[in-house]
């Protein structure tokens, strides 16, 4: 099957054939994916890395060369010199060329901790999955990326793997937090710093204090988001 990359710094994946139509995600530069079906401007497109299905603009795809090995971006973002020209990328794409690799097996947790504070103050933006905005669920499958780990898009999709802790106080830096609406539906996610504090994207990428309730937002003098979960991915 032939595939296809990103050519721009990001891009956006809609629900249907129109610019108006919602972003449900993003594809980031050199991010690979398989066409489904073409439609006039637009093609419907399956991500490589998870599996997100959407609609996307052809103008930004070009052919993946079979042979080309992909190296990770592991730094906020930087200008590249890719075959496009120089090119602003974010956290998480995807380079031909050798790039810097910060991640080390043996602090892993601590590292996934480092990582997702760089995000802090990026702006939330609905189905966005980089440093130029970002949501919960991309935000942390975002993290987890660059340390050779993979996630599906969505929270909802996200909590039905990994392995769930007994109580908050269980967790450890790195585990996801996931929360509920007034239905019982996964809604929001959020990364573990310590047993009482989670970062996750809510307005912006921030840092606010967990119990067993969910999360307590100290400007709001409230709790925002009902816990469901606990779940340690490594």
């Amino acid at each position: 099957m032939e595939k296809h990359y990103c050519s721009v710094s990001v891009s956006p994946i809609r629900a249907e054939i129109s610019e108006k139509s919602e972003m449900t995600s993003q594809i980031l530069y050199g991010e690979t994916c398989e066409i489904l079906e073409t439609d006039g401007l637009y093609s419907k497109i399956k991500m490589d890395f998870d599996g997100y299905e959407g609609w996307i603009n052809n103008s930004v795809l070009k052919k993946q060369n079979s042979e080309v090995s992909k190296n990770l971006i592991t730094q906020s973002f930087g200008v590249f010199d890719v075959s496009e020209g120089e090119n602003l990328l974010s956290i998480g794409s995807e380079v031909e060329f050798s790039a810097e690799n910060f991640t080390d097996k043996a602090r892993l947790r601590e590292s996934l901790v480092e990582t997702a504070k760089k995000f802090l103050n990026v702006p939330y933006l609905w189905g966005g999955r980089s440093f130029f905005g970002i949501d919960c669920s991309g935000f942390v499958q975002l993290v987890y990326k660059v340390h050779g780990i993979s996630l599906p898009r969505d929270a909802d999709k996200q909590a039905e793997i990994g392995f769930s802790r007994d109580f908050v106080e269980e967790s450890e830096p790195g585990d996801l937090a996931f929360f509920e609406d007034e239905n019982g539906f996964i809604t929001h996610v959020g990364l573990v710093l310590s047993p009482f504090e989670i970062i996750h994207a809510s307005g912006k990428v921030r840092i606010d204090s967990l119990d067993f309730s969910g999360i307590y937002n100290a400007e709001k003098n409230k709790h925002t988001h009902k816990l469901r979960m606990v779940k340690n991915f490594l």
